[in-house]
């Protein structure tokens, strides 16, 4: 779910979504961590190792370890960053107790596997969340804050306080363990950048033709996809171009070759990924649309 605008629809379409995100991200602890003790990252993988060494809840534990990080928001942050950041972790807190009785199950024998398909499902809750916005406190509010008053990338800040946590978790449960939570830590970020980067991912096209013209109207028409040109000069032998731009999933990459190929086999074309793509064609409802994508400019 992508909010971008912030209606009340849209505002509860964000805290439905922070909210499924926070619960997800909870389940996978109490499922895939816990049994094998594993640690997340964060202020929840500093309750989980203080919950491995006392037997103390765990929702509780985050609760308590996030006290002086909200007061400290409160003071330094605007005051929406901390009722979502709020939201997010009440949620997150109560969902983690509500389902400990999930450890019980031991759905995953392998420490390996539960490593990977724990960070996997925990990627896709802080993905969610992050993807609109949201937080779930702990480590994200230390590095909101670093941020604001130091300019620091808050992935690094989160990075460099993961490693104590890790060097900690090394020294109390061993290197084997720390290495298996690593594991489940990489697995869990990439995922999360994946989530929140969308899996709209599609192809950007560059040509540069001596038949641009021909070229547009060869591939609008024959993959219905609107084209943009952008005008530039060649270096060497300064000449002005019309470079063909055009946005196609992938595909229509293979498609589009044989195409390029029959109108001018010197055309010069790069093809590169886009992460996001919104828009006539992509993302907006049929009925929305103004006749066919290909009468639309990218």
């Amino acid at each position: 779910m992508e909010i971008f605008n912030y209606s009340w629809r849209d505002q509860a379409g964000r805290y439905v979504t922070i909210a499924l995100g926070s619960m997800i991200g909870a389940m996978a602890i109490n499922v895939f961590f816990v049994p094998h003790h594993l640690l997340s990252g964060g202020i929840a993988g500093m309750a989980l190792m203080v919950h491995y060494l006392t037997g103390w809840p765990i929702g509780v534990l985050n609760a308590v370890l996030n006290v002086p990080l909200f007061y400290a928001a409160y003071r330094l942050l605007n005051k929406s960053y901390c009722i979502t950041a709020l939201y997010g972790t009440v949620i997150f807190t109560v969902a983690i107790d509500a389902t400990r009785d999930l450890a019980l199950l031991n759905i995953v024998d392998d420490t390996m596997l539960a490593a990977i398909y724990g960070g996997i499902i925990a990627g896709i809750g802080s993905g969610m969340v992050f993807r609109v916005d949201g937080s779930s406190g702990g480590t994200d509010i230390i590095g909101a804050i670093v941020k604001k008053y130091y300019d620091f990338n808050i992935s690094y800040v989160g990075f460099a306080l993961n490693c104590i946590l890790m060097s900690v978790a090394a020294f109390l449960f061993g290197f084997k363990l720390a290495m298996f939570t690593l594991v489940a830590m990489y697995t869990g970020t990439s995922v999360s950048a994946r989530v929140i980067e969308g899996f709209n991912t599609k192809k950007t096209v560059l040509i540069v033709s001596d038949y641009p013209e021909e070229m547009a109207d060869a591939l609008m028409k024959s993959m219905g996809r609107g084209a943009t040109f952008y005008y530039g000069q060649g270096a060497f032998t300064r000449a002005d171009k019309k470079i063909l731009f055009i946005v196609v999933t992938l595909i229509q990459v293979a498609k589009m070759k044989p195409i390029v190929n029959a109108v001018d086999p010197n055309a010069f074309m790069i093809v590169q990924d886009a992460v996001e793509v919104r828009g006539h064609g992509f993302t907006l409802p049929k009925n929305n649309q103004m006749g066919k994508n290909y009468e639309q400019d990218t």
